[in-house]
């Protein structure tokens, strides 16, 4: 092949994902332009400083492989970049959860591996064979329209970063991608010294009642309220619950984060999006509830993963993570035995936190054969014209769950004592429901589907007798436009305990309770984001035909 030629076909694929990003990506024309413009001058530049120019391309490879990356997550999600919780996504989830993630987006992978993996080996065999060179006069050309490209870009690239909509660190690839993997290895660096940093934190709780109670938090996975029955959906996917007594159904629940290393320790810690800077040396719900006298177990049929997920749930008395001693595809029914083994056990003051693996993907593998009330719902690959399939085998996870928890709360009505149970999902899933064709969640920006979770509190006829002020509460908040950083001071209120860290403001059984103003989003940068800012047209319009506040 000619030098030239090659030349060009380089620069061809290393300036595609900024291509790809000028269309993808909300910033400002010339934000698009100096995408483009810039890295396209510096890659020109950079490929005419040799004359062996494939040896010159081996040295971008860091530049080839986050390209690579990021063209498979625009194809995913649509648009945005490798984020920070991208990043952190692969230490923190299981092998597993790998998989099934790889073999849903394996199109983009083949299309990425037949664009980028044909030209290294041509590239490695040029280095080897020195057969491609680049002659002096050529290289001088192209090193003038390289600086030249670089020359027009930068009073472009300044004039957009001062207008405050467009900046380097956060906008251009891959300087973004690099800026966020450094914020990845930070973060991780820093979950590392939690242990360490919390060791002497104290909530100092107390118990403020006499009788003693049990009080269970289930966190649900991927489980999005547009598809429960409870919630108004259609279908048939929490009969169970629907038809017991003593629920209280909060209708209007948006998650603070789309991603479980950081949605879950929102919700069993005094951190919310507006100060989560709070969970890196505060303690959690469970270390709550021991300082107050109460019994704690945490039972979880989640992987662990080194995370905030299970140094929070490690604070309980007893511990138990289901994969620790099984393997295989375990069901969640497989908690129901250990939870009722602690039941028994313990009769006193007992607070529980069970973490489900719910409606995670894939989702004809949540539950048995016996359970899959909605067919067919088995799908060789995820594709927005097999939609009707994947919605069958995600109700089915919703029925599932459903009874999971009728099973739950069956034990908890047969006890002596009052019983309350709060349930909520993590964050939620898109399964390719509008023209946007988005799927799963994490994505970088989230949507309706990936925010709105399920959220009730079950209480028993003792627990409403003994507590009625509380239900009153509860019963009187049901359309609040509530989000998770609510479970851990409702929690609280439920079980009673006081605690200078107990955010009054935001339990649903505290006379203190205020309304919130604007709800926020946990971005990938950790900072709060109203959802009127993250949230597209189309997420607003289906929360208003939901009759939920937007903001």
């Amino acid at each position: 092949m000619k030098p030239k030629l090659i030349f060009f076909l380089y620069l061809a694929v290393l300036i595609l994902p900024n291509i790809i990003l000028s269309i993808t990506e909300p910033m400002p024309v010339m934000g698009r332009v100096v995408q483009v413009l810039l890295p396209l001058g510096l890659y020109w530049w950079g490929l005419s400083f040799s004359l062996r120019v494939s040896k010159t391309l081996w040295w971008m490879f860091p530049i080839l492989f986050l390209g690579a990356f990021n063209i498979v997550l625009s194809f995913l999600f649509g648009k945005g970049i490798i984020a920070v919780d991208m990043w952190l996504n692969l230490p923190t989830s299981g092998s597993g959860e790998k998989v099934e993630m790889l073999s849903q987006i394996y199109p983009a992978v083949v299309a990425v591996v037949l664009i980028y993996l044909p030209l290294l080996a041509f590239a490695a065999y040029d280095v080897r064979k020195k057969k491609i060179l680049l002659d002096k006069a050529f290289r001088a050309r192209q090193v003038i329209v390289g600086v030249s490209l670089v020359l027009v870009a930068l009073p472009m690239t300044f004039l957009v970063s001062g207008s405050g909509s467009w900046t380097i660190l956060n906008d251009l690839f891959p300087v973004n991608v690099c800026y966020n993997l450094r914020l990845a290895v930070s973060r991780y660096a820093m979950s590392s010294k939690y242990l360490e940093d919390s060791r002497d934190f104290r909530f100092h709780s107390v118990s403020e009642d006499t009788v003693p109670k049990v009080v269970v938090l289930v966190i649900g996975e991927t489980s999005r309220a547009a598809n429960w029955q409870l919630h108004g959906y259609s279908r048939e996917t929490t009969p169970l619950l629907c038809a017991t007594q003593g629920m209280t159904v909060f209708s209007d629940c948006m998650s603070q984060s789309n991603t479980t290393h950081k949605s879950v320790p929102i919700i069993l810690s005094p951190a919310t999006a507006d100060n989560y800077g709070a969970l890196y040396s505060s303690k959690g719900l469970l270390a709550a509830f021991n300082e107050a006298g109460y019994h704690t177990a945490f039972i979880s049929n989640e992987p662990r993963n080194n995370s905030y997920n299970d140094f929070l749930g490690e604070q309980a008395g007893e511990v138990l993570f289901l994969r620790d001693s099984l393997s295989g595809n375990l069901m969640d029914s497989l908690l129901l035995p250990e939870v009722r083994s602690v039941l028994d056990r313990n009769k006193g003051n007992l607070m529980m936190v069970i973490h489900t693996y719910g409606s995670h993907s894939t989702y004809s593998d949540r539950y048995t054969r016996e359970d899959a009330y909605y067919t067919p719902d088995k799908v060789v690959r995820a594709t927005r014209d097999n939609r009707n399939i994947l919605i069958n085998a995600y109700d089915n996870t919703i029925r599932y769950t459903d009874r999971i928890l009728h099973a739950v709360i069956t034990m908890l009505q047969s006890q002596d004592r009052p019983a309350a149970l709060l349930f909520t999902s993590d964050h939620g899933e898109d399964i390719y429901d509008d023209a946007r064709y988005l799927f799963l969640h994490a994505s970088p920006w989230p949507s309706y589907y990936q925010l709105h979770t399920p959220f009730f509190i079950w209480t028993d006829s003792v627990y409403r007798r003994q507590y009625p002020e509380r239900v009153r509460f509860l019963e009187t908040r049901v359309a609040e436009p509530i989000q998770s950083d609510c479970v851990f001071p409702t929690m609280l209120g439920l079980g009673g305990i006081a605690t200078p860290y107990g955010q009054d403001s935001l339990s649903l059984t505290s006379p203190k309770y205020i309304t919130k103003k604007q709800r926020t989003y946990l971005n990938d940068h950790n900072e709060p984001v109203t959802l009127e800012r993250c949230l597209e047209k189309e997420d607003i319009m289906v929360m208003k035909e939901r009759g939920m506040r937007p903001y």
